[in-house]
């Protein structure tokens, strides 16, 4: 399996400003590269192949002055860059997206470069830990967890994030296989997730949302003085970093919030199901965009999916839809609005967490997926749900549901257990 480890560089002035040379100078090898694959295409109507662009690398450096103080494997992951790129294009075409063509890269839209298989490496000097760059520099970097020893460091990418701090990233490749999922998973859990409540999970673990208003107050308070600096200035570059810095804090509190959620599932269980949700869609919709943004469903799921195949543990991404409306107990489904966060089953009387509810039916669609499925009515986590469902009275009369089982049932056509409308209909009933 590959991991990537990211670690914070501590570089000096000379460093920066030797850094910022080089990332300047594959830009514009990214750029002439652009060029000439423009140019081969207009006289010979195809695209040159990769090795072709990469052959013409030594003849550039007899009369391009600086290329030749970078590194040879940077300046070819340069030219594989331009081609990912156009991979990626022609794969969004292919999914009948409308794309464009390949543009310049401008400096604040070209901020890493990266040493493949050569080139660097960790080492100790001066008493301090640094990162071997060839034909660069040895930089000091922060080591805030150690590499397995076990591990091969195959490439490290260098990158400058906004704020004017640099980052190494390591692809590291380790020999040893990740553990193989049970056939028979014994420790499963479903989870659905919101907004005010990121997950609550059918061992009846509900865990809240990340509070970042204070974070979104500083940075739209950042953004409103930076709109006042003129543009170009030393002020409003310094506001820009200030601005970036707010950015980097959401994302870097974030990030580390679904790292945490998502190992722990990870670890703990055997089975993890959850939604497959069409996040681009809801983003989409102008009533809770900015909600569905800040929750990054899809990065959590993305992370859980990358770290249960790490730990041996079932992913399992099920269909999302009608999981809020099904009933757990019986499999009927109710019609209810956002507001009514609770479940009503107007066919067998369930009540329940309207994402409790949800999350036993997301675990019930995970096993099926996998093919570990099991009977609606002797199933022991649906008897566990009636044994845990304290708000049903023993004394209570069944649910009237003036619909067939396999109907969808309004939440407005719903008796609820109890009422005086259902106690004078049953005794209507038995007079007759």
């Amino acid at each position: 399996m590959y991991y990537a480890y990211k670690y914070r560089l501590k570089p000096s002035d000379a460093h920066h400003e030797e850094l910022d040379r080089h990332r300047d100078i594959c830009r514009q090898l990214y750029n002439h590269t652009l060029y000439r694959l423009n140019e081969y295409q207009d006289e010979h109507g195809e695209l040159p192949s990769m090795t072709s662009l990469r052959s013409e690398l030594p003849d550039l450096k007899t009369w391009w002055d600086g290329l030749s103080d970078v590194y040879s494997k940077v300046l070819q992951t340069v030219v594989e860059r331009l081609f990912d790129n156009l991979k990626g294009l022609s794969k969004l075409k292919k999914n009948g997206y409308g794309v464009g063509m390949l543009k310049w890269k401008p400096p604040r839209e070209f901020r890493s470069f990266t040493y493949s298989q050569s080139g660097f490496k960790l080492d100790k000097k001066g008493g301090q830990t640094v990162l071997s760059l060839s034909k660069l520099a040895d930089v000091p970097i922060r080591l805030h967890r150690d590499i397995p020893d076990d591990a091969k460091l195959k490439q490290v990418t260098l990158k400058k994030e906004p704020t004017g701090e640099w980052f190494a990233t390591f692809g590291v490749q380790m020999d040893r296989e990740p553990p193989e999922p049970p056939e028979n998973p014994e420790k499963c859990v479903g989870i659905d997730v919101g907004i005010l409540k990121y997950a609550h999970d059918t061992d009846g673990t509900a865990v809240r949302s990340l509070d970042l208003s204070n974070e979104r107050e500083r940075l739209e308070r950042e953004q409103r003085k930076l709109s006042r600096k003129q543009h170009g200035s030393n002020n409003y570059e310094k506001q820009r970093r200030r601005v970036a810095e707010c950015y980097a804090d959401l994302r870097r509190k974030r990030r580390d919030f679904l790292h945490k959620l998502s190992a722990y599932y990870a670890r703990e269980y055997d089975l993890v199901a959850v939604e497959d949700l069409n996040v681009k869609g809801m983003l989409e919709s102008p009533s809770n965009s900015r909600n569905t943004a800040s929750a990054a469903w899809r990065t959590f799921l993305s992370v859980l999916e990358y770290k249960c195949k790490r730990e041996g543990t079932h992913c399992v991404a099920v269909n999302p839809r009608g999981t809020t409306k099904e009933c757990a107990s019986c499999g009927v489904s109710t019609e209810k609005s956002l507001w009514v966060r609770e479940h009503s089953c107007p066919a067998c009387g369930f009540e329940a967490d309207r994402d409790a509810n949800a999350a036993w039916n997301i675990l019930s669609r995970g096993l099926e997926d996998i093919g570990v499925g099991y009977s609606e009515s002797t199933s022991p986590e649906r008897e566990a749900l009636w044994l845990a469902n304290e708000s049903l009275s023993d004394s209570s009369t069944p649910v009237e549901t003036a619909l067939p089982v396999d109907t969808p049932v309004s939440a407005k056509r719903v008796v609820e257990a109890g009422s005086p409308t259902l106690k004078e209909r049953t005794a209507d009933a038995v007079s007759e």
